[in-house]
């Protein structure tokens, strides 16, 4: 393993015109303490209406070691951070956030676990400099995707880690279009570990990821590394058929030992619906799926590319 690995930064940003320059600041300094070289910093704009295009060109053109890529449209952070790890040149890649909640400054500590031979280095957020609404969604959120996943993923981890060459590779070589990356990451296997970094709050402007956005990617995350969602139906008809037999059996006892017969209108509008209700869910969870497989028939790309500036 070389001693100074070339190393690229993969940050997907969208309408961060408040944010860039302190994250190009800071990113920059943090790439000058690392040995090596040359090193790049690839940026992917996902659609951008704020003037952070026009920024990243601008910055391109100053220094050689920066990369922006512009979307043609907004495609989701995980796209535009796959658009990254497709343009990435390094030996070693380290994924980040452009609202600088993932501290730069970290990167040393996470070649060094890379030195030890580790392929992912991935970054467990410690004390976070949110509301305790955010903080309990983001703690529900991790804890039931490793529960319902069939992979081992490890919890309060984001997308900010280390990957070596080949577990960039082997991310894209998953053609799904449902893409849920640090899930991918831990698929790809090879030696990982995580260190734990307190998250601090954004250094300007607005979180992207709306309520909705992040049920969306916790369903990503859930329904692309797992079927218990349709092993739920099974369960759930088991109980279903358990609880009709019970009720049978204590309607057929009532009726020839004490002359009695279950009676009410509201037991039996209650028993349809509940049963209607379950069959609703258990069809939503279905068409989840079938229309996963809907998208991925279509073969369209993952995004598509607008322009390509690099420094000179």
């Amino acid at each position: 393993m070389s001693a100074a690995p070339r190393l690229s930064l993969a940050i997907p940003v969208y309408n961060e015109r408040e944010v860039l320059p302190e994250l190009l600041s800071r990113v920059r300094g943090a790439l000058d303490k690392v040995p090596g070289g040359p090193h790049e910093i690839v940026l992917v704009d996902d659609g951008s209406s704020d003037g952070t295009v026009e920024m990243l060109e601008a910055a391109a053109r100053e220094d050689p070691r920066i990369v922006a890529v512009c979307l043609s449209r907004n495609f989701g952070h995980q796209m535009a951070l796959t658009a990254a790890f497709d343009h990435v040149t390094g030996d070693v890649v380290v994924a980040m956030d452009g609202d600088l909640q993932d501290p730069p400054e970290v990167i040393p500590q996470l070649l060094a676990k890379h030195a030890e031979g580790y392929d992912v280095v991935y970054v467990r957020r410690g004390q976070r400099q949110e509301s305790w609404r955010l903080r309990l969604a983001y703690a529900l959120f991790y804890r039931l995707v490793a529960a319902l996943s069939d992979l081992r993923l490890p919890l309060d981890s984001g997308d900010f880690a280390l990957l070596s060459r080949r577990v960039v590779d082997a991310m894209r070589q998953a053609p799904e279009r449902q893409r849920y990356l640090r899930g991918l990451r831990t698929w790809a296997g090879f030696r990982q570990t995580g260190i734990t970094v307190d998250r601090p709050a954004r250094h300007a402007g607005r979180s992207k990821y709306t309520p909705l956005k992040l049920l969306k990617l916790a369903a990503d995350g859930i329904f692309a590394f797992s079927i218990y969602p349709l092993r739920l139906a099974l369960v759930l008809g088991a109980v279903a058929i358990a609880a009709s037999l019970v009720y049978a059996v204590y309607a057929v006892v009532g009726r020839f030992l004490f002359d009695t017969t279950p009676q009410g209108f509201t037991t039996l509008v209650v028993a349809i619906i509940f049963s209607s209700g379950v069959q609703l869910v258990l069809l939503g969870v279905v068409g989840e799926y079938v229309g996963r497989i809907y998208e991925e028939v279509k073969g369209r790309p993952h995004y598509i590319v607008g322009k390509i500036v690099r420094g000179k």
